[in-house]
């Protein structure tokens, strides 16, 4: 039984007299598969009467698995009663009850309609990953329940967040989802020389070594680093099943919940290899060890330069707890973190910087321009972007000619806002029409935007026998 059925009934006896709902619990606690579920139910009792169930998630792969996950539970079917909606694949129908979704889609059927009247229920999931689109809901749906008052929202957050949202909603009703339980056991070990994953992979091999039960989670910086990860694995211990988890994964990403027995003479133990995608999202019941390396790969937009850039840095304080209550439960798991413990007390922020602050607010602002928000004053936000990066934004529209003399949007800049790309890409498919070159530039933009087709070449790993002891 999920720690969120606990909550159960406070939670129903809010959704059906208060039109916010604020659900604080940790991960792994079953809010992203039970509240959607709840909400149906809610609509159900009304006949749908105010519209269908809506909940979003800041990542398309969480968004795809959840809707498998929740049809599955409810024992209906993917595209009809339940389905999902995602940047560049759309699997509902106007009967659907039940739909899950990717912020950024939500946030684009604003535009059309502001008002969401299509739907009774909104669900904004793992608000605390702070994602430019969830975060810009979170305002937007707040504007929208003054003229739809039978609009509920129900937001579904970690503890790290509550006091922010508390201040946006004071007059929200809280409900509380308690943990799982016990908590893990934490080891710290100092930092390999051979490198991160080396070590990860050595850690892995021990815990299989020394047979304790259930699956293992191993939290390295890339996409890269989990490619070496799992070929080294699977060339060491051909008693393990390796999962990789990454956006890239697509459907296979429900092997990760598919009723796993041991083969005879096959693999004895699954491990998962992924990074921050599932700091928050992708909780399996399973998993009982948690390996952190306490770092990420992430990407920042500079204002500057006009130039976006990875970078390697620390993951913050909020995230490494969250994954080390990815091995919660009983029997009680173990997390093993890959850096010493001064390095968590120093080196480690409490929070991670919301991704509005790091990010080019060009899209954001043609959007809001799209719905008639002239000033960005008129939207709440949790964190305000800097000034510095909306008038940044703001010159490049109106260098795109996005803009006209007033500060409005142009014809062409409507034109743009319907592209679910970056402005620059839209300004480039408009122009190419005058260049003749469309095919050419739609190929560009399919391979600049769309999912990877070429796989990563195969890593340079150093010979499991340099480092392994087994």
């Amino acid at each position: 039984r999920l720690p969120v059925w606990a909550a159960r009934p406070a939670f129903l006896h809010h959704l059906r007299r208060r039109p916010r709902l604020l659900v604080v619990g940790p991960p792994g606690a079953g809010k992203s598969t039970q509240v959607p579920q709840w909400c149906a139910e809610y609509a159900l009792s009304l006949q749908f009467a105010h519209g269908q169930v809506v909940c979003t998630q800041p990542h398309s792969l969480a968004a795809l698995s959840l809707a498998l996950r929740v049809a599955d539970e409810m024992d209906l079917n993917v595209g009809h009663e339940v389905g999902y909606c995602l940047p560049y694949e759309d699997c509902c129908i106007s009967e659907t009850l039940l739909r899950f979704c990717s912020d950024e889609v939500l946030l684009r059927e604003m535009t059309s309609d502001p008002l969401l009247r299509q739907y009774g229920v909104v669900v904004l999931d793992e608000a605390q990953e702070r994602t430019v689109a969830t975060d810009l809901l979170l305002g937007l749906l707040k504007d929208a329940q003054r003229q739809r008052p039978e609009l509920r929202l129900v937001v579904l957050t970690e503890p790290s967040l509550e006091e922010s949202l508390r201040r946006l909603y004071p007059d929200a009703p809280l409900v509380r989802v308690p943990p799982l339980s016990p908590p893990p056991c934490l080891i710290y070990r100092e930092p390999s020389p051979q490198g991160r994953v080396p070590a990860a992979c050595q850690a892995v091999l021990e815990l299989h070594q020394q047979e304790q039960a259930g699956d293992v989670m191993v939290f390295l910086a890339s996409e890269q680093e989990i490619q070496e990860c799992c070929e080294a694995l699977r060339l060491t211990a051909a008693s393990l099943e390796v999962l990789p988890l990454h956006p890239g994964v697509g459907r296979q990403v429900q092997k990760l919940y598919e009723m796993w027995e041991p083969p005879a003479g096959g693999p004895m133990r699954r491990v998962i290899v992924t990074h921050w995608l599932a700091d928050a999202a992708f909780s399996v019941g399973t998993v009982r060890h948690v390996i952190d390396t306490g770092l990420e790969l992430r990407s920042v937009y500079n204002p500057q330069i006009r130039a976006e850039s990875q970078g390697l840095r620390p993951i913050s304080k909020k995230q490494a707890e969250a994954r080390r209550l990815r091995a919660a439960g009983s029997p009680p798991g173990t997390c093993l973190r890959l850096y010493p413990e001064s390095f968590y007390e120093r080196s480690l922020p409490a929070l991670p910087p919301a991704r509005i602050t790091e990010a080019n607010l060009s899209r954001l602002v043609l959007l809001l321009k799209r719905l008639d928000i002239a000033d960005m004053g008129q939207c709440d936000f949790l964190d305000r972007p800097a000034p510095e990066s909306l008038m940044q934004a703001l010159e490049d529209l109106d260098y795109l000619a996005a803009l006209d003399d007033d500060g409005n949007l142009s014809e062409v800049g409507i034109i743009m806002s319907e592209f679910p790309v970056d402005p620059q890409l839209a300004k480039s498919l408009l122009a190419s029409c005058e260049f003749d070159c469309v095919q050419e530039m739609l190929t560009l933009v399919a391979m600049l935007t769309g999912t990877p087709l070429f796989p990563p070449p195969h890593s340079v790993v150093p010979h499991p026998r340099s480092w392994s002891t087994f």
